[in-house]
Formats: C-alpha cells, sequence, structure tokens
C-alpha cells in the first residue's frame, strides 16, 4: 500500500543550420586571356600527358581523359558584369547610350555578387601541372589585363548566420527525439496569481477531489460536500451535501455540458445538473469508495477500492454496462484517452493496465513501476502516448507507447508523483509531488528538461486540474488550499496571459 507517492536528460539536436565554411579558390593565380580566334576553347588532356617542346605550335591539342573548359573567352560584359573601368573617363564612355540607371543597377549587382570595391575576374582554368601547358602560359605570363581572382569565396553569408535545429521548428515530436531550442527559455511565474483557502480539503493519496469544467467551473469536493467556483465571477455555490454518513471521494466534469460525477465513500456514484444544482440519478453497484472516475461522451467509468472499474452509460437504466477486472488492489487512477477508444487505470497494486472499449480484460499490462500508479495522463500531441507517475517507493515518471506497446522513457522526479496533466497548446507537461518535496514541476517534452519547479505547499500537492484555455492551472494539498498558477502559454502567444491570469492576486474562501 503506498500512503504517498523523473531528471532531465539533456539533448543536442538532430539536425542543424550553419554558416557555410569559406572555400579556397582553385589558384592563386588567374588564367591571362588566349588569343584564339573562338572565344570558349576546350583542351583535352591525357594522363599522363606528353611533353610538347617549347617550339611547339601554341594550337596544338593535347589529348586527356578530363574535360577542362577554358572560360578566358567569357563574354561577361554581356551580363553588364564586366570589371569597373580604370579611370573615370573610360568609366563615362561606357555609359554612352544608356539609360541612366543601368550604369547605378550594374554597381548594384556587382557589388551584390562579389563585395564592394572588388574588380570581377571571369573564372580562370586552374593552371595545367603539364609541361606542356607551363611552357605555353610563359610566353604571357606578364599580361597584366585581367585582375586576379578574389582570394575569398564570393558566394557566402555577409552575416554570420546562428545555428538553429530542423527539429525546433516542431513542438510536436516522435517519442522519445530529443530536440534542442535555441530560443530563450519560456518564463513560468513562480508564484501563484490566486490563493484559495479550501477547509476540509482531505490529505488522502487516493483520492480525486478536484476537477476543472470546459464551461470554466471549477469543483472541490470538501469533507463530504461538493462546492463549485466560477473562475469568471469567483462565485461559489454548494451543489451537494451528502450528510454525516457519507463523504466525497472523487469528483469528475462531462467532457462537454454541465453533468458533474460525484463518487463516494459508500461507493455510489451520483450525477448532478450543476447549471441548476440538481441530482439526476444515483448509481450503486461498488462496494467500496469510489476515488476515481472519467468520462468518455456517455459513458462513465468509476474505479474503487473494490478492485473493479464499471462502465456506466447514463442514457442506460441499468447501474452499468460492463465491470472490468485486472487490478489486485484500489483503482486510484483512471483516464481517457483523447479519441475515447483507451482507458488507462492505475492501481494501488503498481499496476498501469490499458483497456479498449470491449474488452473485459486489460489489452495492455505494464508492471514496471515499484509503488500505487494515480498519476495517469494521455497526449494530446502524439497518439498512443502515455504517462503515468508512481508513488513514494518509485517517484518516477515513465512514458509508454501503446500503438507498440512499447516503454520510451524513464525519469526519476525524486518524489512521490501525486498528479500529471499535459499541455493543450505546446509539447509540455505539469506533474505534482508529495513525499518529500511537495513541489510542481513544468517539463518540456521529449527532452524531459525541467522549465519550472514550482514551491509554496506546504503538504503534499495530491490535486490537480488545468482550466479550459490550457494555460493555468490549479493545485490543492492537505494544508487546505487551492492555488492558481500560471505555467502554459496560450494557443497563439506564449505572452498573453488566460483571463483567469490577468485578474489580481489574492487570497480568499472558497466557501
Amino acid at each position: 500500500m503506498d500512503s504517498s507517492s523523473g531528471g532531465a536528460v539533456a539533448a543536442s539536436p538532430a539536425f542543424s543550420f550553419s554558416s557555410p565554411a569559406p572555400v579556397e579558390n582553385p589558384s592563386p593565380h588567374s588564367k591571362p586571356r588566349a588569343s584564339y580566334s573562338s572565344p570558349r576553347t576546350s583542351y583535352r588532356v591525357e594522363t599522363p600527358s606528353r611533353s610538347i617542346p617549347p617550339s611547339s605550335s601554341s594550337s596544338r591539342t593535347i589529348y586527356s581523359d578530363r574535360f577542362i573548359p577554358s572560360r578566358a573567352g567569357s563574354n561577361f560584359a554581356l551580363f553588364d558584369l564586366s570589371p569597373p573601368p580604370s579611370s573615370a573617363a573610360s568609366s563615362s564612355s561606357l555609359d554612352t547610350g544608356r539609360e541612366d540607371g543601368s550604369g547605378a543597377y550594374a554597381t548594384l549587382l556587382r557589388t551584390a555578387l562579389f563585395g564592394p570595391d572588388q574588380g570581377v575576374a571571369p573564372p580562370a582554368t586552374p593552371d595545367s601541372s603539364s609541361p606542356s601547358v607551363t611552357g605555353r602560359n610563359s610566353s604571357s605570363s606578364s599580361s597584366s589585363s585581367l585582375p586576379t581572382t578574389p582570394s575569398r569565396n564570393i558566394f557566402r553569408y555577409k552575416v554570420e548566420v546562428p545555428r538553429y535545429s530542423l527539429a525546433a521548428q516542431f513542438e510536436d515530436g516522435l517519442p522519445g527525439f530529443s530536440h534542442f531550442h535555441p530560443r530563450t527559455p519560456r518564463k513560468v511565474p513562480r508564484s501563484p496569481y490566486k490563493v484559495l483557502d479550501a477547509p476540509a480539503l482531505q490529505d488522502d493519496f487516493y483520492l480525486n477531489l478536484v476537477d476543472w469544467s470546459s464551461h470554466n467551473v471549477l469543483a472541490v469536493g470538501l469533507g463530504n460536500c461538493v462546492y463549485l467556483w466560477n473562475a469568471c465571477s469567483s462565485k461559489v455555490t454548494k451543489l451537494c451535501d451528502l450528510g454525516v454518513e457519507d463523504s466525497v471521494c472523487s469528483v469528475g466534469w462531462a467532457q462537454r455540458g454541465n453533468h458533474l460525477a460525484v463518487g463516494t465513500n459508500q461507493g455510489k456514484v451520483q450525477i448532478w445538473d450543476a447549471s441548476h444544482c440538481r441530482r439526476i440519478r444515483t448509481m450503486e453497484s461498488h462496494r467500496l469508495r469510489v476515488g476515481a472516475i472519467a468520462w468518455s461522451s456517455s459513458l462513465l467509468s468509476s474505479g474503487s477500492r473494490d478492485k473493479t472499474i464499471l462502465q456506466r452509460d447514463i442514457r442506460a437504466q441499468e447501474d452499468f454496462v460492463s465491470k472490468l477486472t485486472g487490478h489486485k488492489s484500489e483503482v486510484c487512477g483512471l483516464k481517457w484517452s483523447h479519441d475515447n477508444r483507451e482507458l488507462a487505470s492505475g492501481g494501488n497494486d503498481n499496476r498501469l493496465f490499458v483497456w479498449n472499449q470491449h474488452s473485459s480484460q486489460p489489452v495492455l499490462k505494464y508492471c514496471q513501476h515499484t509503488a500505487a500508479v494515480k498519476a495517469i495522463a494521455w497526449s494530446p500531441h502524439v497518439h498512443g502516448l502515455l504517462a503515468s507517475g508512481g508513488g513514494t517507493a518509485d517517484r518516477c515518471i515513465r512514458f509508454w507507447n501503446t500503438t507498440t506497446n512499447s516503454h520510451l522513457n524513464c525519469i526519476d522526479t525524486g518524489s512521490q508523483v501525486c498528479n500529471l496533466v499535459w499541455s493543450k497548446n505546446v509539447n509540455e507537461l505539469v506533474s505534482t509531488h508529495g513525499y518529500s518535496q511537495n513541489q510542481i514541476i513544468v517539463w518540456r517534452y521529449p527532452a524531459m528538461s525541467k522549465l519550472a519547479t514550482l514551491t509554496g505547499h506546504t503538504y503534499r500537492v495530491l490535486y490537480l486540474a488545468m482550466s479550459p484555455d490550457g494555460q493555468t492551472i490549479v493545485t490543492g494539498a492537505g494544508d487546505e488550499t487551492l492555488r492558481f498558477w500560471n505555467v502554459f502559454p496560450s494557443p497563439k502567444s506564449q505572452n498573453t496571459g488566460s483571463d483567469i491570469g490577468a485578474r489580481t492576486l489574492g487570497r480568499s474562501h472558497i466557501r
């Protein structure tokens, strides 16, 4: 039995952009312009080449297995890329007959391609090591009609380009695939913006007493009563009172609408219409307390201390339509996947099970945890990605791929893991902890680097819920307080605060 219940992995980028390294020029000397009548002459050189006496004709062709084109006859002036004239007079004669802007355009084009104050030389054919070529070039080595080739790589970045990761362009990633984010880490406020007193909030690891509806209403079980706190108006409403003989063990909002399920210590499940504060029906069949509740459309799942999970269709007259058996101890965690196809359950038997809509036995069984499994969260970003947390003797957050039935990662957090919830807006999750540090940690997935560690509760942080906009979380503890934190960015901007978070910091009573 668990009376209570993972380290960041740094990762380097898988791909990155970088500035191209400068490339040395092929030859430090320019090839002098040839005197052939053809504007473009090719040489064919055989290996090994045959030596030709210097007295031989310069037009004699040498054969080889390489084709080296000669660009000495290229007409660069055709594209207005010819070298700048040596004098002002020649410059003025070049522009004769042109439109006024053509000379300026050519100058700008030369500057953009070759850099400022650089002459433009046609690409020279590298000097051959052949003696014949050396001899032929020696006669015209004194020619200086063409400037030398620039001594730097002309195709380069003018400004140093910072290194970025291709993977950093995507928040989503494959499980276990680490990303490097060069941008500045997002700032997470280290203090709650609101604190509510919650008298009689039980310090019991196996209960689930806080939930936040899609209509921005917070439900809290305090003793034998359920209270509703409207986050827009801060109005507090007492929904129900179970009497002195019973107490609230779990609360859970339907995915849409105003229906709230309440699990009791006597094994009952009540359905309430919160908008009218009216009880719709009461369902029994559990022999012991109901500490976990999860909705899937009109299907309601309830986990009990009697080791069973009952599937209830609130449209049917029967109390339940199927019973799931497999746990050997109390069921303390229940979560439906976002596509409503799989149900994950955690128990005090240290087991994590996955069920489908038609199974009465678990289709997947995970037994790596060494303490009770209450914390369960399905990723809204990657199909089949499931996170679970263990109790005091385990302290680990584990990640599973239910599609391939594989264990992806394990992080030792150093404290009992009480709750997990995944951000709707970014690929991050938050965990709350008990013994011994009572902290709240915001993680970036899949690197599992800590974005923030939040403290303030003096008891185990046993309860956790997230606002409908996905930006705010509320935590509850045995210190009888509820604390509201802005931890996640909005869907459109990381700097936009939620409507709730914009309210003034204050402390008030929930009843």
